[in-house]
C-alpha cells in the first residue's frame, strides 16, 4: 500500500471511530402524542359521577382484573412509541381520575421518569383530560384550565393548558382537549364544539398578545375533523405545506390536515375513517421546532383488529357490551419536535 493510500486509510478510520464513539449532537427530539384511552375508569362507585356503567356489578362487569389488563395494554402501546423510548409529551382523554394515571406511570411505566399534569373536569361522566410528560427533559412551569360554557349549561370537559420549559429554556404551552361529542348528530351538536373552539381561541389569543412568537402545542380528541368549521375557521388552524410555510398567513397549523385529506383517520366509524384526533402547532413552533412531515397516525400491529367487519381498525376494550380485552377505540397520533443544540 502506498504512503498516500495508507494516510487516507488512517484518516478514514479516525473519522469512523470518532463518529461511533463521539456522535455529533444535533439537538434533542421531543416526541409528542395524543391518545383517547377509551373509558379508563376505576372500579369504585363515585357518587359525584355517572360511572355506574363501569363497576364490577354493571352489565360490562368492569372488574379489577379487567382494569389491570387495560392499564397493561395502554402501557404496552405507550412503551412502543418513539422506537421503544416512549413519548416525551402524551396528551390523554377519557380518564376518570388522576389516580388511574398515577397507577399507570408508577406501576406500568416505572422505567420512565413520567409525571402528570391534570385537572378534574366538571363533565357529568367524570372523564377528564391529562398530560403525561418526561420530567428528565421537561420542567413543569404551571397550568390553568378553561371552562367551556355550552348553551344548555351542560357540564363538559375543561381545556387544560400546561406550560413546560424545554431544553434550551424555551417555554412550550401544551393544551389538552376533549371537545363535546357528536351525540345526537353532528349538525345538532356542532354548536357545542364551536363553543369549545371559541374558548380555546380566546385563551390562545391572550398568549399571542403577550408574545406573538408563543410556542403552542394543541392536542386532543376534538370530535371534529381538520376541515370542520370549529377547527378550520373558528380556531383558524389551517392546512400547510412545509416548503411554503412563509406564504401562509395564519398563526396555527393543523398537522393532521394532510392525512385527513388523504382519507386517513384515527377513529373508525360506520365504515369510514375520521381524523378526530389532531395535533396543532403555532407558527413559531412550526418554523423553529417541527420536524416536517413527522405527523403520523400510530398503528402498532398488535393493537390493530386483524379480521372481520372492523379489520384494520383499533382493537378496543369492548365491542358494544362484549368484553374484548383490547386497547382503545382510537389510534394515537404522533409528531416530532426538534430542539436545536
Amino acid at each position: 500500500m502506498g504512503s498516500k493510500n495508507f494516510l487516507l486509510t488512517i484518516v478514514f478510520l479516525f473519522v469512523f471511530i470518532n463518529t461511533i464513539l463521539f456522535p455529533q449532537d444535533k439537538g434533542k427530539q421531543i416526541f409528542v402524542a395524543n391518545w383517547n384511552l377509551e373509558n379508563l375508569f376505576d372500579t369504585v362507585d363515585d357518587p359525584q359521577k355517572e360511572d355506574e356503567e363501569f363497576l364490577p356489578s354493571s352489565a360490562l362487569e368492569w372488574t379489577q382484573e379487567r382494569l389491570e389488563k387495560k392499564l397493561s395494554n395502554l402501557a404496552k402501546v405507550i412503551h412502543s412509541m418513539n422506537n421503544g423510548n416512549g413519548p416525551d409529551i402524551l396528551s390523554v382523554e377519557e380518564v376518570e381520575n388522576q389516580g388511574l394515571l398515577d397507577t399507570l406511570i408508577q406501576k406500568y411505566l416505572s422505567d420512565k421518569n413520567y409525571k402528570i399534569a391534570y385537572a378534574d373536569c366538571p363533565d357529568s361522566r367524570g372523564i377528564d383530560v391529562g398530560i403525561i410528560y418526561n420530567a428528565d427533559i421537561l420542567t413543569f412551569a404551571g397550568q390553568h384550565a378553561d371552562t367551556v360554557k355550552l348553551s344548555d349549561n351542560h357540564p363538559t370537559r375543561l381545556i387544560l393548558c400546561s406550560a413546560f420549559i424545554l431544553p434550551g429554556k424555551d417555554t412550550l404551552y401544551v393544551y389538552a382537549n376533549h371537545w363535546p361529542s357528536r351525540r345526537g348528530g353532528e349538525n345538532e351538536s356542532d354548536q357545542n364544539r364551536e363553543a369549545a373552539a371559541q374558548t380555546l381561541r380566546q385563551d390562545i389569543d391572550k398568549l399571542f398578545k403577550m408574545n406573538t412568537n408563543s410556542n403552542i402545542l394543541i392536542m386532543g380528541d376534538f370530535n371534529d375533523e381538520p376541515s370542520n368549521e370549529s377547527l378550520n375557521k373558528t380556531l383558524d388552524a389551517i392546512n400547510f405545506e412545509c416548503e411554503a410555510l412563509s406564504k401562509n398567513n395564519s398563526d396555527l397549523y393543523n398537522l393532521a390536515f394532510h392525512k385527513h385529506l388523504a382519507k386517513d383517520g384515527s377513529y373508525f366509524y360506520r365504515g369510514n375513517w375520521n381524523m378526530l384526533d389532531n395535533i396543532i402547532v403555532s407558527k413559531h413552533v412550526m418554523e423553529k421546532f417541527y420536524k416536517c412531515e413527522s405527523f403520523e397516525v400510530y398503528r402498532p400491529e398488535f393493537m390493530v383488529t386483524r379480521s372481520g367487519k372492523y379489520k384494520d381498525s383499533p382493537f378496543p376494550t369492548y365491542g358494544g357490551k362484549r368484553y374484548l380485552g383490547g386497547y382503545s377505540d382510537h389510534f394515537p397520533v404522533t409528531a416530532i419536535l426538534q430542539i436545536a443544540k
